[in-house]
């Protein structure tokens, strides 16, 4: 007995050494930073073959000797046997779509071009490639002026149908031979006769080069070429294209009226013979509608859509069927369903290339379509009843859904999913039984996040001062200790109609990592919980939604661990103009980041890239309610700023154009000798914060902390005096953080 007590302490002793000498062989897990966006992998355009057994899939890297993204096609069995493998060469690969035999993929494919593009010319524009999976290296089979994209495939297999922008003399001048080139001037003035005349990260629209659809026989190798035919034409854009079941002809939806921004329009169905001919108008949705898809039998169509009277600010996306005949009435199936159909929630590491948004998902016998919803923050995906509309899970949890894909019979159904911690995988899902597992597929960002320290957020919900209830959630650093007291950085979303949620956000967990709890809520105007809430804030905005941003302030230093002295708030878009708006209202912020913001709605009115002709946002245009414009605008009440504020904007952002936003505020806190300082981006639009380019984005998030470590961590960074002192010092202090 003494024996086996001596024996077994020795066990005990050298499993406890054993142990610790492979803890001390694990490495240690590193804080994230700003600069793991180099490393970071991200997943777009999954599509599962039409035997199921395979997902083709887009791969967007970043390419840092470019400062640009990279994308290829990857393919991944659906059984999990095997690690995912490279499929296209890239760097600029995307929207892989199966032949109906599993045979072939078509994708699409823009050229590198060898030298930069002379003044005026066209940069290199995608075309049409084919793989054959019997061997070989993949060809082209477009090569269209101004290029070709959206291909889909007929039924048969035979025709594929796609979108270019050529016009007839885009045509004539590739015929001609270098000689017989025009050498007369073509001039570059714009005569701008429509009121929405540019788009963000589009630039001007181009009247005389709409997108219309061409149909182009499939070549069986690199030796046959076929010439494609042009279905449609005239000076409206065609898009969504679906072939009929019998390959005669094709739908597609159109707004074909000159100046829509006049009124909120129904959604258009038309149809062409896909050999040519007269195109003619089937149907008129009863909503603003997109995302069409066509029953397997291609008698009924189902779309996401909203109604289009009376005009709201939010107006909540339902699920619809209509039958394909002429003048078919539709019907919504979510009347009774509170919740955003087709959207989720937002984050800023979705696909910053290569991504394509998911339609209506039909079964094959056409009883049920899969949709996804929005709800408090989540985002998964319901299979709805295509006559009683009567939903079940399909998947669930604290997840974003941001693609799905399925089989022919849709026995397999893939879809790519985010958390919190995982930017986003592949998963086979069960799409008749919600309670199994779904199977990873993917893990494309594994080996970098075994390598850090990711932690969860932690979601609550609080009450507002009028007794709603608001959901929020709060990432704290991953070293957290709650005896100390940490810096709180309140982070707005924008939109102002969008969700935080259950998806990845490489920004909070960085301030995290930083030393910063980050808190972002969902306040009124958000979406996901349902009509109502969303559409509060019409004609109130920035209004109670403010309110609501105070009220959970309030609730983390209750809560403790919080240091209401050391208080920093930050926001970009809608978000930005909150940012504004607060830093008017308190100074109880010791610093604040606007992000592409507003800070008059007057100008906005005028300068952005779309319209609000519509009473939406405000009952009438500025000079018919200039009181109501003035008393929303944060530049009216710019003298009472206390708050050290920093303005971030993009020099190409046409959605809210810095003149009407940072630079407002700026150039008035710098007449009132206050600490400010603005910071401008090249080349950048809108979308700065989730696709502009890497380096931008890192040098982005910098900015912002070290604006927080300055007044929030008592650090000395130099480069943002009004005569900096040393000119490399301010430069490392960006590589260093």
């Amino acid at each position: 007995m003494r024996f086996r007590r001596l024996f077994l302490l020795c066990l005990l002793s050298l499993t406890v050494s054993t142990q610790t000498v492979f803890a001390q062989d694990a490495p240690a897990k590193r804080a994230i930073t700003e600069k793991d966006i180099f490393a970071f992998t991200w997943i777009g355009d999954a599509q599962v073959s039409p035997d199921g057994s395979q997902v083709a899939y887009v791969q967007v890297t970043v390419n840092a000797k470019q400062d640009g993204y990279d994308t290829a096609i990857y393919l991944v069995p659906t059984s999990g046997t095997s690690s995912p493998r490279r499929l296209t060469s890239g760097p600029s690969d995307s929207s892989p779509r199966w032949s109906p035999d599993g045979k072939t993929l078509c994708f699409t494919r823009t050229p590198i071009a060898a030298a930069p593009p002379a003044a005026g010319a066209p940069p290199p524009s995608p075309q049409l490639w084919l793989l054959s999976f019997s061997g070989g290296d993949p060809w082209p089979i477009t090569s269209q002026p101004r290029g070709a994209s959206a291909p889909v495939w007929s039924p048969d297999g035979k025709r594929i149908v796609f979108s270019s922008s050529a016009n007839p003399d885009d045509l004539a001048k590739a015929k001609a031979k270098p000689g017989e080139r025009s050498t007369e001037h073509e001039s570059d003035v714009r005569v701008v006769t429509r009121a929405q005349y540019r788009n963000n990260g589009g630039g001007f629209a181009d009247p005389k080069h709409p997108g219309h659809l061409w149909v182009i026989d499939v070549s069986s190798g690199p030796e046959q070429t076929n010439k494609p035919l042009q279905l449609t034409s005239g000076p409206y854009s065609e898009g969504s294209p679906i072939w009929s079941p019998d390959n005669a002809k094709i739908y597609f939806t159109s707004v074909r009226v000159p100046e829509p921004y006049y009124e909120i329009l129904p959604t258009d169905i038309y149809s062409v013979p896909a050999s040519g001919g007269e195109m003619t108008k089937l149907l008129t949705a009863d909503a603003s509608a997109g995302g069409f898809s066509l029953s397997a039998d291609g008698n009924k169509f189902a779309f996401r859509g909203s109604l289009n009277k009376p005009v709201l600010s939010y107006r909540q996306s339902d699920l619809w069927t209509v039958d394909a005949a002429p003048n078919a009435a539709s019907k919504n199936l979510t009347l009774s369903m509170d919740f955003d159909i087709g959207s989720g929630v937002g984050g800023d590491q979705r696909a910053p290339r290569g991504a394509a948004g998911s339609r209506p998902l039909w079964s094959k016998d056409g009883a049920s379509i899969i949709e996804l919803v929005g709800k408090q923050g989540r985002a998964n995906l319901e299979r709805f009843d295509a006559v009683t509309g009567k939903a079940t899970p399909v998947t669930s949890g604290d997840q974003d859904v941001q693609d799905w894909s399925a089989s022919r019979d849709g026995s397999k159904l893939v879809v790519l999913i985010s958390t919190s911690t995982n930017i986003g995988d592949l998963y086979l899902v069960d799409p008749f039984n919600s309670t199994t597992a779904p199977k990873r597929l993917t893990d494309v960002n594994g080996k970098l996040f075994s390598q850090l320290n990711i932690t969860a957020p932690e979601e609550f919900w609080y009450t507002s001062f009028d007794g709603k209830k608001i959901q929020t959630w709060v990432q704290k650093p991953p070293d957290f200790d709650p005896k100390k007291k940490y810096p709180l950085i309140l982070n707005i979303h924008g939109g102002p109609h969008a969700a935080y949620g259950f998806t990845f956000d490489h920004e909070f967990q960085w301030m995290a990592a930083k030393g910063y709890i980050v808190l972002y809520p969902n306040p009124r105007g958000s979406t996901t919980y349902g009509q109502d809430f969303g559409n509060i804030i019409q004609y109130h905005y920035p209004g109670d939604d403010y309110k609501d941003l105070m009220a959970g302030v309030d609730e983390m230093i209750k809560r403790g661990s919080v240091d209401p002295k050391r208080l920093g708030v930050t926001g970009g878009s809608g978000g930005g103009i909150l940012t504004n708006w607060i830093v008017t209202r308190t100074d109880r912020f010791a610093a604040a980041v606007a992000q592409r913001s507003i800070a008059d709605w007057y100008g906005f009115w005028f300068t952005t890239d779309f319209t609000l002709f519509q009473p939406s946002w405000f009952k009438g245009a500025p000079w018919q309610d200039p009181v109501d414009f003035a008393a929303r605008s944060p530049i009216t009440n710019v003298d009472r700023v206390k708050t050290p504020l920093m303005l971030i904007e993009g020099d190409a952002d046409l959605r809210t154009p810095p003149a009407d936003g940072g630079e407002m505020m700026f150039r008035a806190l710098k007449f009132m000798k206050k600490p400010t300082v603005m910071v401008r981006f090249p080349g950048e639009s809108h979308e700065l914060s989730r696709s502009g380019n890497p380096w931008h984005r890192v040098e982005r998030l910098q900015h912002i902390v070290n604006w927080f470590d300055i007044y929030l961590m008592g650090k000395k960074i130099p480069g943002y005096e009004a005569l900096p002192t040393d000119a490399a010092a301010s430069t490392a202090s960006l590589d260093d953080n």
